[in-house]
């Protein structure tokens, strides 16, 4: 039986330890490679064309180029693999900056390493990841519109919503809809006009916070 392709993750952080220790977290699971180690935004930057990780584990406050900044940098680049900012700050301002520069996932530090390893899985696989706590905090942030702003969703645009909250691609969503992926891109766009918002991401952080409780 052939073996599945490992994900091949890049560390981004300022302290040597903390590199240090979660490499030798991550390399214990079959599934993960840590193809490099940057200390700042701007090395890592160089690495992305030659290593091609699939998932940048990436702090905030460092030296030359915070987490923010890199990440801006790194959507600029067109980079396309997945981006979780993993910090010791839970900030209203760094929150909503990662959020709309389309992170994939806020994660604090101090987090138990099982569930940190759970959330890179997760986001390999589609997920925004979000450490526990948060998603008041990111909703607040992002300035999400009243709850009752749903009700002007129309229910194909309430499912599609939803299914976006999961991480599910729009090829994903139009499969379990029956829809074609063209139909999705246009109830996206209809439902973040709607709701004031910039981004799926910020869709689906919105979805967290109220839609379960609007029915």
């Amino acid at each position: 039986m052939t073996p599945s392709p490992r994900h091949r993750i890049l560390l981004v952080d300022d302290h040597p330890m903390m590199r240090h220790g979660i490499r030798q977290m991550l390399e214990l699971e079959d599934d993960f490679e840590i193809v490099g180690e940057a200390s700042h935004g701007e090395e890592a930057l160089t690495l992305i064309e030659p290593l091609r990780p699939d998932l940048v584990l990436l702090d905030n406050n460092m030296p030359q180029m915070n987490g923010i900044e890199t990440l801006r940098q790194l959507r600029a680049m067109h980079y396309s693999g997945k981006v979780l900012l993993f910090t010791v700050s839970d900030a209203e301002d760094d929150i909503r900056d990662a959020l709309r520069l389309d992170a994939d996932g806020y994660l604090l530090k101090d987090m138990e390493p099982e569930l940190l390893v759970q959330y890179i899985r997760d986001a390999l696989h589609g997920a925004l990841v979000i450490s526990p706590g948060l998603t008041q905090v990111m909703a607040q942030a992002l300035r999400s519109p009243p709850r009752q702003a749903v009700v002007e969703l129309t229910e194909r645009e309430r499912q599609v919503l939803k299914t976006i909250a999961s991480g599910f691609s729009n090829k994903v969503i139009g499969h379990k809809l029956g829809i074609t992926e063209g139909t999705v891109k246009v109830h996206v766009k209809n439902l973040l006009h709607k709701l004031g918002l910039r981004s799926r991401v910020e869709a689906a952080v919105w979805a967290m916070e109220h839609l379960r409780s609007a029915g």
